[in-house]
């Protein structure tokens, strides 16, 4: 609405000016009257700009979208590159280390009543229907129990590293994207900063403002390439946090799994 009335108030000023030209032909408006109406209009005009300011504000997403654009395309596409990598990488290890979680102490009693209950095939029957690393050592002990103690306990332990190896799998990467993505912002601004001083060389004048807009650009790449670092890193964190949960729980139910079977290989 103020919009319209704006409009409509310097319209009607254009209009009341013309009209009053036209019928004062032979007696001219007065200065101050014209002076009026210049300064009413200016007026409106600075009022709409203001107003037209405050209604639309920039979001931070369009004021982020901005600074990317300004960034260049070279440098800034390539670390938005290792940020999306990055979090598909992660996202996709979140998943898998979230399914592979399981209650070792419920999985460790199941066992351990069906190997009482029903021997070694019935403990394997639970492992196969039960997910997750510690169920598949706990499956490969116990099919190699009936040979020796020995024997499953290398195979817990052979089995336990491949399954650790399956944990960490694709980790690297978000490592390397850490890495790589303010690495890549230095060198936009390296880059920046030369091309910057190629113009002062080129204009052969110090000009502040000859060479401010390129180092503005230049840094806009390490701010980008830091800020994917640090996203990248916090999900890094939680996925190694992960991982050592999970293999501390593997390492206590492999020594939870030997003991049971000592105990039964006793108890026979």
């Amino acid at each position: 609405m103020k919009k319209l009335f704006s409009i409509m108030a310097i319209a009607a000023l254009v209009f009341a000016g013309t009209l009053t030209a036209n019928a004062s032909a032979a007696q001219p408006m007065p200065t101050s009257a014209q002076n009026f109406v210049t300064a009413a209009t200016v007026s409106i005009i600075q009022d709409e700009a203001a107003t037209t300011a405050d209604e639309e504000p920039q979001g931070w997403h369009q004021n982020l979208k901005q600074r990317f654009i300004e960034g260049g395309p070279g440098f800034m596409g390539i670390v938005l590159l290792c940020l999306i990598l990055g979090l598909a990488i992660a996202i996709e290890r979140i998943i898998y280390l979230n399914l592979s979680t399981t209650n070792t102490q419920k999985l460790a009693e199941n066992v351990e009543d069906a190997l009482n209950s029903g021997g070694i095939e019935a403990a394997k029957e639970v492992c196969r229907n039960t997910k997750g690393p510690v169920a598949s050592i706990y499956y490969q002990g116990l099919d190699r129990a009936d040979e020796s103690i020995e024997a499953a306990e290398k195979a817990v332990v052979a089995y336990g590293g491949v399954q650790m190896g399956q944990l960490e799998k694709n980790v690297s990467w978000i490592s390397l994207f850490i890495a790589l993505a303010p690495m890549l912002g230095f060198m936009g601004t390296v880059i920046g900063m030369i091309l910057a001083f190629d113009k002062i060389e080129a204009a052969g004048d110090m000009n502040p403002s000859l060479v401010a807009g390129g180092i503005k650009v230049a840094l806009l790449t390490t701010v980008f390439g830091l800020i994917v670092a640090i996203i990248l890193q916090i999900f890094y964190n939680y996925i190694i946090a992960k991982i050592d949960s999970i293999v501390n729980s593997m390492e206590d139910a492999s020594i939870t799994l030997i003991d049971m079977l000592v105990d039964y290989k006793n108890k026979r």
